[in-house]
């Protein structure tokens, strides 16, 4: 018990410490952007469009990716619905958030999961984008901390979930 409580001390502190700089303040329209893209419906398209146009990789693409949400999806909610952790505006009264969460817990980051799922079929199909990728899912975990929806180590483990879900995805489609 000791180790949650000193984790969940860390995290409001770094959360704290993000809210406060206006630096991030700042930041609040690139970061509502970049947690719209984590959305879902942008990674069919992105599925789809690929499946439809790009011969070599396309199908492969589309088949892990759906596989590996079909992974990430229950296991997220799994995780979400049995922990309940509160998400940092219900931990600390005097932070507001910057948009409406759609779910009520905070662990972890399903945005931030969906996004690494992502981000580990491009750098296996298609390497030359990998950077991009990873740089694009680790911008969207840290614009849901900064839009208030969610402490440091959520996006970590949901950075975890999405990379797992897609590795198991990976090993079942080659």
């Amino acid at each position: 018990m000791g180790t949650l409580k000193a984790i969940a001390h860390f995290d409001l502190a770094a959360f704290r410490w993000i809210s406060a700089r206006r630096f991030f303040i700042k930041m609040i329209f690139a970061s509502r952007v970049l947690s719209h893209l984590g959305n879902g419906p942008y990674y069919l398209a992105i599925g789809l469009a690929l499946f439809w146009f790009e011969s070599a990789y396309g199908n492969k693409f589309l088949t892990t990716g759906l596989i590996a949400f079909a992974i990430e999806l229950p296991l997220y909610l799994l995780i979400k619905n049995s922990i309940k952790r509160d998400r940092p505006f219900v931990v600390d009264t005097d932070l507001t958030p910057w948009l409406t969460p759609s779910d009520q817990f905070s662990f972890p980051s399903g945005h931030t999961a969906a996004a690494f799922v992502m981000a580990m079929l491009v750098h296996t199909y298609y390497p030359a984008f990998d950077l991009f990728a990873y740089l694009l899912a680790s911008m969207i975990g840290a614009a849901r901390i900064i839009l208030g929806v969610h402490f440091p180590t959520d996006t970590l483990a949901g950075a975890a979930l999405g990379t797992m879900s897609a590795l198991i995805a990976l090993s079942i489609v080659h």
